[in-house]
This record gives structure tokens, C-alpha cells and sequence, in this order.
């Protein structure tokens, strides 16, 4: 097996353990490399940290330990204020789940407050659907009960009365809302998870992304990162690391690329594989419970970074509690979802 890029040329042993020194490596995580591997254990030779640090090495693996670190604790004085407020603009016709799961893995993830900005003809639904988070009806193409670009204003002030912002599940791609979401990247003034539809306006123009002074987390899979990008999808799987880096690099923004494994990006280069997670994780809507789980964290005043890799971490340990719980089939993003308190519980015990 090559121990680089986890390809196996030639004939490979199936292990059930794997040993390996000083420091794991990136064939360990990406497949075929990883079926080979079983559970795979670091083996610390005495190398000196010092010594590593000056290898200057970019990529690394999130562990469990830096995941519990970066979570800030909750003071015993704590008030809903505290744990963040959370504005997640999303939904159209047929995509209210994606919005309901949005925003239940916001409050799942800790969120003191969590409202939704939906268009206003569906807001009765969410009110029914929702329990813990609010709405906010908001300006709609009536025509096709989607986001209307004169709904700028009501979105922003909802943005700005928040600590951030969670951009685009379900919002569909229809001309006026994609006018919207453009204008709203470039008005943003809160930290902000962007995501699926939401990344659509901004196919092939990454200056747009660029230009937006908000920090922001993109939350592409390969398809919608081979549009953002102008790659092919055969060229990002080629180097998924280097091609997440390199759009980081672009546009001074977060790339949370999904797949297996998730590749977590940042603008200085450096990067992060994420080695929870399992197939039956593949469901719709478990990218919306990613999202508002980073939303969450961002609402907790993280960086971008450090709430792209804690939130792709225990997005999927919860998925792998999932799978405990009711196997790889049929697992739903709900059922990510209400395993996020408990892998958020372990983590900070």
C-alpha cells in the first residue's frame, strides 16, 4: 500500500490492526488505503517535537483530544445569550427538511438561540416542525415559494442581531435567490457556514467569495467543488488535499470538503483530514445537520478553522454512534443528528 495516497497497486494485506511510527500517515485515512488498515494505532519512537516541528508539516488528523480543547466550556453563570444565537437562512417548496434538520442540529449542537429565516408562505410549516428554534418569515418569489432578493434587508438585520449566520440549505437555485445570496456574501458582517444551494451563485467565480470580508466555512461535496472550482471531478480526487488547500488559498475562506475522508482546508496552507465518519452517513440531509453543527460553533464565537474541524469531527462520531444504534442501513440524518448531544457529552468528559 502506498502510505502517500492509500492506492494499492499490487497485492495488500487486510490487517485488523496496523502499527505505525511516530506519526500516522495519509494513506492511513483515504481509500482503498483505509479497508486495508483496520484500526490503526501511532507508535511513538522518540522522536523529539521539536525535531517534527521543524519539518514544517501541513497536513494533519484531528484527534478527539484537540476536538475537546477547542470547544470552549460552559460557565456555571452561562444565559442562552452566551451559547450564541444562531441565524440560519434556508428552505423553499419540497426543502423544509432541510431546513428543520438545520436547525435542530443547531440546538442539538448547543445553540442558546437559533432562528430560522425561511420564506414566508412556509413558515407555518416550520413553526409546526420546529419546537426549540424560532422563525422568521421572510420575502418570497410567490410564484415558486422561494427566497426573494428584496428580502435582503430582513435577512441582514436578522444576521447582524445574531453571533452567525448558517447559508443556504434548501434554498433552492432559482435567479432571484441566487441575486440574493451574492449581494448577501458581499454585505456579510458575521462569521458564517455556507452550504449547499447556497454555494451555487458562485460557480466559476471564486473572486466573489474572495471579496466577502466575513469569514466564512464553504461546505462543498466533490460535485459542487468541482463548480466552485472549474476542476474536474476526476482532478480533485487526484489530490483532494492539494485542491481543497489551493482554493483556501484563492479565496482567503475555510473549505470543508466532503467525502470520505473530509479534507478541512485553510487559507495559510495548512489542512486537516477527519477520520470519523462511516457509509451510512451517505443520506440526504446529513449535510444540513454538517451545517448546523458548524453554524452552532461559529455561534460560540470559534474561528472558522477550529469549528469546520471540531464540527466535521463530531458530525461524524455522531454518525458512527449512529451506526451503533441502527447499522449502516436506513440511518437517517436524524439519526446524526440526536447522537450529536451524546458525542458532544463524550467528548467533554
Amino acid at each position: 500500500m502506498n502510505c502517500d495516497t492509500g492506492e494499492q497497486p499490487n497485492s495488500c494485506i487486510r490487517a485488523t490492526y496496523t502499527a505505525t511510527l511516530a506519526l500516522p500517515k495519509i494513506g492511513h485515512y483515504f481509500y482503498p488505503g483505509k479497508s486495508y488498515c483496520g484500526l490503526t494505532k501511532v507508535i511513538d519512537i522518540g522522536i523529539p517535537a521539536k525535531a517534527l516541528e521543524g519539518l514544517n508539516l501541513s497536513v494533519n488528523l484531528t484527534t478527539p483530544w484537540q476536538v475537546r480543547d477547542l470547544i470552549p466550556d460552559r460557565e456555571p453563570t452561562a444565559h442562552k445569550g452566551d451559547a450564541g444565537k444562531l441565524f440560519i437562512v434556508a428552505g423553499s417548496v419540497g426543502m423544509t427538511g432541510a431546513a428543520t434538520l438545520a436547525a435542530q442540529a443547531a440546538v442539538k449542537s448547543g445553540c442558546g438561540l437559533v432562528t430560522v429565516g425561511c420564506p414566508k408562505s412556509l413558515n407555518d410549516i416550520l413553526e409546526i416542525k420546529l419546537t426549540e428554534a424560532m422563525t422568521r418569515p421572510l420575502p418570497e418569489v410567490r410564484s415558486t415559494r422561494c427566497l426573494a432578493l428584496r428580502g435582503l434587508g430582513d435577512i441582514l438585520q436578522g444576521i447582524h442581531n445574531a453571533d452567525a449566520a448558517c447559508l443556504g440549505p434548501g434554498v433552492g437555485r432559482h435567479h432571484d435567490t441566487k441575486e440574493l445570496f451574492k449581494r448577501l456574501i458581499a454585505s456579510l458582517d458575521r462569521p458564517a457556514v455556507l452550504d449547499a444551494d447556497g454555494l451555487f451563485p458562485f460557480s466559476g467565480q471564486p473572486e466573489l467569495l474572495k471579496a466577502c470580508k466575513a469569514d466564512l466555512v464553504l461546505t462543498p461535496h466533490v460535485g459542487e467543488f468541482s463548480r466552485l472550482s472549474g476542476l474536474s471531478i476526476e482532478q480533485i480526487n487526484q489530490d483532494r488535499i492539494k485542491a481543497a488547500s489551493d482554493f483556501a488559498i484563492a479565496t482567503g475562506k475555510v473549505i470543508l470538503l466532503k467525502g470520505a475522508p473530509t479534507i478541512i482546508a485553510s487559507p495559510d496552507g495548512s489542512s486537516y483530514i477527519n477520520p470519523t465518519g462511516n457509509p451510512g452517513m451517505a443520506t440526504g440531509g446529513s449535510g444540513d445537520v454538517l451545517s448546523g453543527l458548524i453554524g452552532a460553533l461559529l455561534a460560540l464565537r470559534m474561528g472558522a478553522y477550529e469549528a469546520a474541524i471540531c464540527g466535521a469531527f463530531i458530525h461524524g462520531w455522531a454518525g458512527d454512534l449512529a451506526q451503533r444504534v441502527v447499522g449502516t442501513f436506513g440511518m437517517s440524518a436524524s439519526d446524526i443528528s440526536n447522537q450529536i448531544p451524546k458525542a458532544l457529552k463524550v467528548l467533554k468528559s
